[in-house]
């Protein structure tokens, strides 16, 4: 019996299998992906702040009325003006409260929020613009 080198040699359970072969080495980007923007990591600081303002402005008043409701009865029952306790005049404060958390939500947004995201979006337009440029195949006569 001879040995016929075009079959292959038989394979055994206990050996792993054949590595497979590793993926070239992918080319390093000219630029910082958008993703890592530190542009990026500001804007989502500062809407990250926007909402945590307006949250606890709300959330925090009602919090407060809950706790002088189940802790200070007596404070919530007391009469402020001819018959008006004041639990009640606590719970229609709490209207213009949450107006009010909306409003400084819609300001700090036009004033800080806004111009972050007009000026990155900006920039990746001027980014694409520059890549469109870059990327196209030149014309043959030209």
């Amino acid at each position: 019996m001879s040995h016929d080198p075009s079959r292959p040699a038989p394979t055994y359970p206990w050996q792993p299998p054949p590595r497979p072969p590793e993926p070239p080495p992918r080319p390093s980007p000219d630029r910082v992906p958008p993703g890592r923007h530190s542009d990026l990591r500001v804007l989502r600081g500062a809407y990250r702040r926007q909402r945590r303002v307006a949250t606890l402005t709300a959330l925090g008043y009602f919090v407060v009325f809950l706790v002088l409701s189940a802790f200070a009865p007596s404070l919530m029952t007391a009469s402020v003006t001819a018959g008006v306790p004041a639990g009640l005049l606590l719970a229609l404060v709490q209207l213009p409260v949450t107006l009010l958390a909306i409003a400084l939500y819609e300001r700090t947004a036009s004033r800080q929020v806004d111009p972050l995201a007009d000026r990155i979006r900006k920039l990746s337009e001027i980014d694409a613009k520059r890549d469109a440029r870059g990327n196209r195949p030149r014309e043959a006569g030209r």
